[in-house]
């Protein structure tokens, strides 16, 4: 089936997922896939409702429509902006009481659900309380720890594993069509994110996004340097999310223009501007998290960084996760200490938290760099 075969080790989830889909009454109404970013959590969930979906032996037709979303009978949950609202949740919940019309089940699948808050978690557990007979949900979120106790007792887990490096270059290489060298260091810099490697095998600007945060890092030399480095550093976030979601933007605006018999560049009837002024709200939100995945990108590199720099420092023979400059990485081992660099990557988690809490990521990031301080 080919939905299953967009995952890459996660064999027992799958062995599990797909022995529940054909044991009616083995199946769980209720389930949750948790595992890192990049293991593959949203493809497995699609994976399952079109098992679930789809008539014994499998239906291409089915797998199209949970694709692209279409399916009749397949409700979808999932936010672009820093939270989930909890009027989506309400209308996902009165959508889950409807019976199937065309498959075996209603599924109902909520990414991220780890962003809803305890008031909109709520709402979602008067659902999995009393559900209806022929509806199953479908949770995605990075642990269990990031659910309400409430909700995780009323769910089935299934855990995702952080795939092997080689598991994910035959993946991306078998998908995307590059060498299986860059494949592997794609698999090895993304430190097995699928999305991730996906996105540094196919496109320059995102390895080149990656290098400059490395060699920003790799050149603080002094606190003025350190807030010099965290300004640039913000501009390449600022950047990559940038380029992401312009091109939607304008898109939406466009279709949305349309759809209200506005011609381009002509004036919207006031009537009418409080359903642009939604869009750019929802455009504007999901700017907010496109920059803050951004950031979180860049501090998981530079994570990277300092992990290659301290197995080095600790004589550890391990492979570099950024072999492609092992020997700057040699350098910067030798002109500091071990527990600098342990400091260094505790600075880096505290600015994940930070900036995870709305404090300015300019701050976040000096607080990083001034810790990463190295003298030639």
């Amino acid at each position: 089936m080919a939905l299953w075969d967009e995952l890459t080790g996660q064999a027992e989830a799958i062995a599990t997922m797909r022995a529940a889909t054909a044991d009616d009454a083995a199946l769980a109404h209720s389930w949750l896939i948790t595992g890192p970013p990049g293991s593959g959590r949203s493809t497995l969930a699609y994976a399952f409702a079109a098992a679930l979906l789809s008539r014994e032996g499998g239906d291409p037709v089915t797998d199209g429509q949970v694709l692209a979303r279409t399916h009749p009978d397949l409700g979808v949950l999932a936010t672009e902006g820093v939270q989930i609202l909890i009027e989506p949740v309400r209308r996902l919940v009165a959508a889950s009481a409807f019976s199937p019309s065309v498959g075996r089940y209603r599924v109902m699948v909520i990414e991220d659900a780890d962003r809803m808050t305890e008031r909109t978690s709520n709402v979602l557990l008067k659902a999995l309380e009393e559900p209806p007979p022929r509806t199953v949900w479908i949770l995605c979120a990075p642990s269990e720890a990031d659910l309400l106790p409430t909700i995780r007792s009323r769910v089935r887990t299934v855990r995702l594993r952080v795939p092997s490096v080689a598991d994910v270059a035959g993946l991306i290489e078998r998908r995307d069509g590059v060498s299986r060298p860059e494949a592997e260091r794609a698999a090895r810099e993304s430190q097995s994110h699928v999305g991730m490697a996906h996105r540094l095998a196919t496109s320059e600007e995102a390895r080149r996004r990656r290098a400059r945060t490395l060699q920003l890092a790799l050149g603080v030399r002094s606190a003025s340097g350190a807030v010099l480095a965290a300004a640039a550093l913000l501009e390449v976030a600022g950047a990559d999310a940038k380029a992401i979601t312009t091109e939607r933007d304008e898109e939406e605006r466009a279709a949305t223009l349309r759809s209200l018999g506005v011609d381009p560049g002509g004036t919207v009837p006031p009537a009418l501007r409080g359903q642009l002024k939604a869009l750019e709200d929802d455009q504007k939100r999901r700017a907010t998290r496109s920059l803050r995945d951004g950031l979180d990108r860049i501090l998981v590199d530079l994570l990277s960084l300092y992990r290659d720099i301290l197995l080095l420092q600790l004589g550890v023979d391990s492979e570099p996760v950024n072999l492609a400059i092992y020997g700057e990485l040699e350098a910067a081992a030798r002109s500091s200490a071990p527990e600098q660099t342990l400091a260094t990557r505790d600075a880096i988690a505290a600015a994940r938290e930070r900036i995870a809490g709305n404090v300015a990521p300019a701050l976040a990031l000096e607080a990083v760099l001034v810790a990463a301080v190295r003298r030639p």
